[in-house]
């Protein structure tokens, strides 16, 4: 499904550097919950206050502390970022989803549909903005990092957004051939008396399922094309990022994400069904009227299914996020300078995030930053950086390498930050 990168964009240039012994460097992260709660109230209650407008001052000061106290081989990560372009990126994405909001409640489909091919055809320069902007902003010892792909590798990189449109207008176009009933009620007017609804048969089943498999591979192409890409056209003065994954890799990640979610429901469900069947003998037994009870039973066991969903959907997210931050960071490197080693263990992880969720619950969200903490703490100390020679030493050459001063305002002029 994917582009595989060339074995030379794989690597980046050639290192400068001539290889001598390798040091290893566990990162560190200095911050704590309680500090970060700090932080994060203001920022709440200021974005509270402003309905929303203090959003990219908030987003800065998190990045800024959460950059400040993470250590690569004994020096901070810094967050340069300029406010002003924050601000015009949040402006933006407000003005956008204001018009988008104000055409779809009006009935003005044109306008709708102009705004979602607009939308499909820019998101590919949105990312790419955004990944300009945030390397360009992310200091280490004085070194800038840089994403330097051009325009045509980025949307060549987002084919999988365009095939993802095509399979649905080709699945679309297909109900419509295997079922005229559909065709007729899709082209009836307003005043048109109500269609029989068409039946809905086994090839139309196929066809749906179909598109549902190849729209979730055409989403991993997209994850696998943008993340390849970012890591290859990554630079830190004149040294590339090396990306060794392939499209493979994440396959595995998500199928084993299906079926971690699969039995996690399934296990849910045994329980909720062992726990229903004692409550509905426990009224049969005490003689109470089913009527008014059954009710109230239903509406409790509706609410908690929904409840239960969301948290067995947690355990598989947490199972994918851990594995691919491992898959990432055991896998890059920059060019022949230094490479990466992550040890973070995918249960412990998951154990973290279930522990987080259920204490951030029941304390209505005040947790929320010391979970936030303790899960970039886990992920973050889990990663090892390699370098070959002494870090003073390749640090003050790349320095030498950036093209100065022209080259940071450059650097500051591009891009903005238009995601989340």
């Amino acid at each position: 499904m994917s582009q595989q990168p060339a074995a030379g964009d794989s690597a980046g240039p050639m290192s400068t550097f001539v290889p001598q012994n390798i040091d290893a460097h566990p990162m560190e992260f200095t911050g704590s919950g309680g500090e970060y709660f700090r932080v994060w109230i203001v920022n709440v209650l200021l974005s509270i206050v402003t309905l929303g407008i203090y959003t990219p001052w908030a987003r800065r000061r998190t990045a800024q502390y959460f950059y400040s106290h993470s250590l690569v081989a004994g020096s901070p990560l810094e967050f340069t970022a300029q406010q002003r372009k924050m601000v015009m990126g949040f402006v933006l994405l407000m003005l956008l989803t204001i018009a988008y909001n104000i055409a779809a409640n009006t009935g003005q489909d044109l306008a709708v549909g102009l705004f979602l091919l607009g939308g499909a055809a820019l998101a590919p320069f949105i990312w790419a903005s955004a990944m300009r902007f945030r390397l360009g902003a992310t200091r280490w010892r004085g070194l800038r990092l840089q994403f330097t792909a051009s325009w045509k590798e980025v949307y060549l990189a987002s084919w999988p957004v365009f095939a993802l449109a095509a399979v649905w207008f080709g699945v679309f176009t297909g109900l419509q051939v295997l079922s005229p009933e559909l065709a007729q009620a899709l082209d009836a007017g307003d005043g048109a008396p109500a269609a029989r609804m068409p039946a809905f048969t086994a090839g139309m089943g196929a066809l749906v399922t179909l598109g549902v498999v190849l729209s979730i591979l055409c989403v991993i192409g997209l994850e696998y094309n943008f993340k390849s890409l970012l890591v290859r056209k990554a630079r830190m003065g004149t040294e590339a990022g090396r990306w060794k994954p392939v499209y493979m890799d994440f396959v595995k990640i998500w199928l084993a994400t299906v079926l971690v979610f699969v039995v996690t429901v399934a296990g849910l469900s045994l329980v909720l069904t062992a726990v229903a069947g004692g409550s509905l003998a426990l009224f049969a037994g005490k003689g109470r009227s089913p009527g008014l009870w059954m009710f109230v039973f239903i509406i409790v066991a509706f609410i908690g299914g929904v409840f239960l969903l969301f948290l067995a959907s947690a355990p598989a997210r947490a199972y994918r996020e851990a594995r691919m931050f491992q898959l990432m960071w055991s896998n890059v490197g920059v060019s022949h300078v230094a490479r990466f080693r992550c040890r973070l263990r995918t249960g412990r992880f998951v154990l973290l995030r279930i522990k987080n969720m259920l204490l951030t619950l029941l304390t209505l969200g005040l947790y929320r930053p010391f979970a936030l903490v303790s899960e970039y703490r886990m992920k973050f100390e889990s990663v090892t950086v390699h370098v070959k020679g002494g870090v003073d030493q390749i640090a003050g050459a790349m320095a030498r390498q950036q093209q100065g001063a022209l080259g940071d305002a450059l650097a500051d002029a591009a891009g903005l930050d238009l995601i989340g």
